[in-house]
């Protein structure tokens, strides 16, 4: 499955999409966001359950003040349009599939 680019034009029909998103707000200067997207790319290979989208803090700094992101890598899980769930740093394969849960 591809991993949808959101902006600030895009955020909020995806968000709110009836399927639950998860949401990778890094940038391109972040060690630890460039050893995560390959992982959150495998997810979004392997699960269906979830939407997958990658938000570049850089392009979109309001999108990030708006759900206060202060530190990337940042993981966070949308529900009907409301946050759910957050992971914060670079974390391995399973422990992300573990905290996405069945």
């Amino acid at each position: 499955m591809k991993i949808i680019e959101l902006n600030k034009d895009n955020f909020e029909e995806v968000i709110k999409s009836n399927q639950k998103v998860v949401v990778d707000f890094n940038a391109d200067w972040c060690g630890p966001c460039r050893m995560l997207r390959p992982i959150i790319e495998e997810l979004a290979d392997e699960r269906n359950d979830y939407m997958f989208a990658s938000v570049n803090i850089d392009n979109d700094e309001l999108l990030s003040l708006r759900y206060n992101i202060s530190s990337i890598p940042c993981v966070v899980v949308f529900e009907n349009g409301e946050e759910v769930k957050r992971s914060i740093g670079l974390k391995p394969k399973d422990a992300l599939n573990d905290f996405l849960g069945e």
